[in-house]
Order: structure tokens, then sequence, then C-alpha cells
């Protein structure tokens, strides 16, 4: 995908002579903090939807708040959102999202959640291509894609309930073997539920299930 946009304009970032070197994202959606839905959200709430019903729903990373807007419109489900970015959070109670600023599952007390979904920042980019701003730590998933997913897993069986399920969207583009590999060793099996192909990637929904 270097080089190349998606639809959404959600790209690896690359520097740009009209923005000063800056990643051309911004400057081509108009936001400069937040995470606005794309393909992938929508992926991701679909998925969402159509398997859960009932119990406390955490949206890890909940941005603008729109998978958790769809979950309370079209499920029976209690939705929380947590995010590490403030802007996100404002945002997304602005969007009546009952929301925790903090990072992944931290704000989560062990045990709680009947599902976890997430749609991480998951672009591979070089340190040599990282800003620090929000709407880049909204996007990056460090050098190998994977730099919030891996803790994210780390601390999944923590956070669910017994019987707690998870949804995670990944990209072709962060080695979705590997990070099945990574979730085997967390304690869950996986399975792709969704699917859906773009000119420079695959985006996925795995559903994560604790082996208990």
């Amino acid at each position: 995908m270097t080089g190349n946009e998606r639809d959404d304009g959600k790209e690896q970032t690359a520097s740009d002579d009209s923005t000063a070197g800056r990643p051309k994202l911004a400057e081509q959606r108009d936001i400069n903090e937040v995470y606005q839905p794309a393909e992938d959200s929508k992926l991701l709430a679909d998925a969402v939807v159509e398997q859960v019903e009932t119990g406390l729903v955490v949206d890890v990373g909940t941005g603008s708040g729109y998978v958790a807007r769809r979950l309370q419109a079209e499920t029976d489900a209690s939705v929380v959102g947590t995010d590490i970015n403030p802007a996100a959070c404002e945002q997304a109670a602005d969007e009546g999202v009952p929301v925790v600023c903090g990072n992944l599952l931290d704000p989560v007390q062990a045990g709680s959640a009947d599902v976890v979904c997430c749609n991480p920042p998951y672009l591979p980019t070089p340190p040599e291509q990282e800003w620090d701003d929000r709407m880049e730590r909204a996007l990056s998933g460090g050098e190998d894609g994977r730099a919030v997913i891996e803790p994210l897993l780390d601390d999944l069986d923590r956070a669910l309930a017994s019987t707690g399920v998870a949804y995670l969207l990944l990209s072709s583009l962060t080695g979705p073997d590997t990070v099945r590999e990574r979730a085997a060793a967390a304690g869950f099996e996986t399975a792709t539920v969704a699917e859906q192909s773009h000119p420079f990637e695959t985006l996925y929904v795995f559903e994560l299930t604790p082996r208990r």
C-alpha cells in the first residue's frame, strides 16, 4: 500500500511537500485529532452487530464512537468505549457513548467484559515516518503494524468474562498469521468472521475465543 491511498484516505504515512512533510491523511480528510468512520469501521461494526445480542461490550479505541453507536442502536447490549485520545472521548460522549479515557483495556475491571471489540491502528509505519500527533497514533501500528494489537492481546484474557469473546479488525498488512500465533500464545482460538478485499490490502475481523 506504500505510496497509494484507499478510498477512505487511510494510507501509510508519506511525506507531502504541500503539508511541509506531514502525513497527507489529515489534510485529505480534514481531520486532525479523531479517526472518523471508514470501511474498516463499518466492517467491524457489521460483524459485531451480527454476533452480539446482549451483555457488556467494550469498544476499545472507540474514536468517533461509530462502532459503539451501531451496537447501541442495533443490539440490546450495554456499550462503553475507551480511548487514549481525549478528543475522541469527547466526540464519542457527544454522540451518546459512555466513554472512559484510558489506554486500551486499562480502564476495564477484570472479568467484566462480555465482548471486546477493537479497530486498532494497524498501518505499518517506519520510525522515520512517525509523527507525534493524535491522528498518527490513531493510524500507525508501529514498524510491523502490531504495536497496539500485541499489548491488547496480552491483556484480553484479564478483561473478558469467563464466557467472553473479542472481535479484532486486522489488515493483511499486519501479518494475520502472526496475529493468530500471538493470540494462540495468549490462550485464544481464532476464527475469521468477516473479510473484505481492497486494492492494496484485505481487511479481516477475527473472533477470539478463550481456550478455557
